[in-house]
């Protein structure tokens, strides 16, 4: 049974459509595929529509957090969407992400870039904007020649000359929401050390004190030392250990079942929520 829990659509960051994905999964193999874009669930109706024979989807959304100045995602799998309070919180994030984009089209501009908001809109596609948006613009414009190349000190990382800031959740007040509506918190690719600066270890045992329910080691950001780190990390706190592939489409290189997740843990997760449930494909459209 192959189990890829962290997948990103048109909705949000990737590039395949919800339904593309859900095709392009069953193609890879898989039995099970989460869809978890950025702060937003507006991927699943479609995905649900599309599921083909023998797929299972696993409905969740990737949330933007902040902890001591740390960006980190967290993934919710499997929540109520409707749930009022952790609705209003992903509203919040999401709506933040628009004048974000643009205030790093205006500091790009000032850097001599000639990237404009109409760009980034048509890149984005009616999806939830970011980072990843913009540095496909860079891409566009030969100013980078590849998206990762984008996420450097000098364009868009965290600090960078062209960096804004967003609103992010938390981490602590997004482990209560996410567990109100009934949903399973595991802890995005922890050790991305490529990203930027990561949460310390006591911040994370403080979080699994919390509810915290998993964090991500097998992904294509961690090392073969991160991956052991993190194992040992798991056992000593009691975390499930999740793997995925953090797919992305074509914005990424990482393909579709790149890292999969052992079953018993899937199974442990679908026992722990309550606010939906996996949906088994009857054959799409």
């Amino acid at each position: 049974m192959r189990i890829d829990l962290h997948c990103h659509s048109t909705a949000s960051d990737g590039t395949d459509t919800p339904a593309e994905l859900v095709r392009n999964a069953a193609a890879a193999g898989l039995d099970v595929v989460a869809l978890t874009d950025h702060d937003t669930t507006r991927g699943h109706a479609e995905a649900i529509a599309a599921l083909p024979a023998g797929l299972t989807l696993v409905t969740g959304a990737e949330l933007s957090c902040r902890i001591d100045g740390v960006s980190m995602h967290l993934l919710a799998y499997l929540f109520d969407p409707e749930e009022p309070a952790l609705l209003a919180e992903r509203e919040l994030v999401r709506d933040d992400r628009v004048p974000r984009a643009q205030g790093m089209v205006a500091k790009l501009n000032a850097l001599g870039v000639p990237v404009t908001w109409e760009q980034v809109e048509r890149i984005a596609a009616g999806g939830s904007v970011g980072r990843p948006h913009v540095a496909t613009a860079l891409v566009e414009l030969g100013v980078v020649p590849t998206v990762g190349d984008a996420f450097t000190k000098e364009w868009l990382a965290d600090g960078g000359r062209a960096h804004v800031k967003k609103h992010e959740t938390d981490p602590f007040e997004a482990i209560r929401l996410i567990k109100g509506a009934g949903g399973v918190a595991v802890f995005a690719h922890p050790a991305a050390a490529k990203r930027g600066r990561t949460v310390p270890e006591p911040a994370i045992a403080a979080m699994a004190a919390a509810g915290l329910d998993g964090i991500e080691v097998d992904h294509m950001d961690h090392d073969a030392d991160a991956r052991t780190r993190l194992r040992g990390l798991a056992k000593e706190l009691d975390l499930l250990v999740t793997g995925s592939s953090d797919y992305h489409g074509s914005r990424k290189t990482v393909s579709l079942g790149a890292y999969t997740t052992d079953p018993e843990v899937y199974g442990e997760i679908t026992r722990r929520a309550t606010g939906a449930f996996p949906v088994p494909g009857a054959g799409g459209v």
